[in-house]
């Protein structure tokens, strides 16, 4: 059986997209966390599909208001996403975001883009929970994504010589 420190070195040995989930708290209050394990699902309908910790202190906020926001992190809001992935109180102080679906937090100076969702399934996975959300909104911001990779952080440029000619 794998153990989860080469659980880790594995899943941490290539570059993976960040984002911040936001949530809003039935206390009205914002919570978020930082997540690298999430993936489109579905064009029609448009689907989303993240990993939840379930001892995540804005899981229960998704679950009881069905509604949370995948804020694609850019590379200027690597500070943030770092402050999103701690346990601290006040993620959100000196955040710029708005109120979006329902009321979800939009980080709108951090991310490359967001997507507001509607949860509409959750399954349970080791010690996970995957939820399943409907985009019913979105915007994007522009600005190279950031990347994680094994503890730091970088960005997306695309190598031009590459690039396909149509």
């Amino acid at each position: 059986m794998l153990d989860a420190d080469t659980f880790r070195k594995v899943f941490g040995s290539f570059a993976t997209p960040v984002a911040i989930v936001t949530a809003l708290g039935a206390d009205g209050e914002p919570a978020g966390f930082t997540c690298n394990a999430f993936s489109a699902v579905s064009a029609a309908p448009p689907l989303v599909l993240l990993c939840a910790g379930k001892g995540s202190r804005t899981l229960p906020a998704i679950l009881a208001s069905r509604a949370f926001a995948m804020n694609f992190v850019a590379h200027r809001g690597r500070d943030t996403a770092l402050a999103f992935a701690g346990k601290t109180e006040r993620k959100f102080e000196g955040v710029a975001w708005r109120g979006g679906l329902a009321g979800v937090p939009v980080l709108t100076e951090d991310a490359v883009a967001y997507a507001g969702c509607r949860l509409v399934q959750t399954v349970e996975a080791g010690d996970h929970l995957l939820l399943i959300g409907r985009i019913e909104e979105s915007e994007t911001f522009g600005g190279p994504a950031a990347l994680y990779r094994q503890g730091e952080f970088g960005r997306w440029e695309p190598d031009r010589r590459l690039a396909v000619q149509h």
